[in-house]
């Protein structure tokens, strides 16, 4: 008897579907393995741009702050004021805006995205004391919405050039929630380097342009090399990742919301962007403050000739 081919698996990246297993859509690398080895890992993150870690939060602590997140989007009239404490689907009919900042005000976000196993990996990778924003980016991603191609850089660059965003999943989050998705090496690719001195020079309040590079995924490796990685992720697992990193996010067609928070760290003495410490961090102060000023990134691709 001849054996049945699996059917391939389209998943929703940006706007296009890609297979998985294909050249334009592969998985990530687990960098679990070498917790412990700091020298291996900052060679892992230099040669690939990110460290998939399984594991690194407990569990536990993330789920209670997904608990407390949950309510806390009932009570905002959001979500579904009632069914499992985990679930987080949007109320029926519901056209209020989400306040992310709230949930970073539930008593356990903190204890997950400042835990001591978290500063002290930092640390490690750093060698020294490891500092944190004070803001703390929380995203709460509808079903049908997804995040666009983009760098860091571009929302956080005046400060040192080796802030680390840590991604932070507050649940188990399968494709059909729209997991993160990286460029493996897309930080260093040579076919990247027109993007990185022209894209990746912007600034989103200086320039007044929008910040995402892309919505399509081939737009980026079509064009630039490299091929679209990503992963299924459980509650205590994180994707850290550099500044320079091309990523985006899968489509949500799950249903509920994606609850997931991106927190960034540097090495405590290096310049620091002034836009996102202190007591209350002034933010993005200029970014889609006149609409009638911002430029449309096609508009500065076609200048850029990219």
């Amino acid at each position: 008897m001849t054996a049945t081919a699996s059917p391939a698996r389209l998943l929703r990246v940006g706007t296009r579907d890609l297979e998985l297993g294909s050249s334009q859509l592969g998985t990530l690398r687990d960098a679990t393995p070498h917790l412990g080895d700091p020298a291996a890992l900052r060679a892992r993150l230099a040669d690939e741009g990110y460290l998939l870690l399984r594991g690194l939060q407990d569990r536990d602590l993330v789920l209670e702050a997904r608990r407390q997140m949950v309510q806390d989007l009932r009570e905002q009239g959001v979500s579904e004021p009632s069914g499992d404490p985990l679930e987080a689907r949007p109320a029926p009919a519901s056209q209020l805006r989400v306040d992310g900042s709230r949930l970073t005000r539930c008593p356990a976000f903190r204890q997950v995205v400042e835990s001591d196993r978290i500063r002290r990996f930092m640390e490690g990778m750093y060698g020294g004391e490891a500092l944190t924003f004070s803001f703390k980016w929380m995203r709460v991603v509808g079903p049908g919405d997804f995040t666009g191609a983009h760098y860091d850089v571009v929302y956080m660059g005046r400060g040192s050039m080796g802030v680390l965003t840590v991604w932070t999943p507050f649940g188990d989050l399968g494709y059909e929630h729209g997991t993160l998705a990286v460029v493996p090496g897309s930080h260093h690719l040579s076919g990247y380097q027109r993007v990185r001195d022209t894209y990746g020079r912007m600034d989103v309040d200086r320039d007044r342009v929008s910040g995402w590079f892309a919505d399509d995924p081939l737009d980026v490796t079509g064009r630039y090399g490299g091929g679209w990685a990503t992963t299924e992720f459980r509650a205590g697992d994180v994707l850290i990742f550099g500044m320079y990193m091309m990523h985006m996010s899968l489509a949500n067609t799950s249903g509920e919301f994606r609850l997931t928070a991106d927190t960034r760290w540097q090495k405590a003495g290096d310049p620091v962007d002034e836009r996102w410490i202190g007591k209350l961090p002034k933010g993005h102060y200029a970014w889609h403050s006149e609409p009638e000023k911002m430029v449309a990134m096609a508009d500065k691709r076609r200048e850029w000739g990219v």
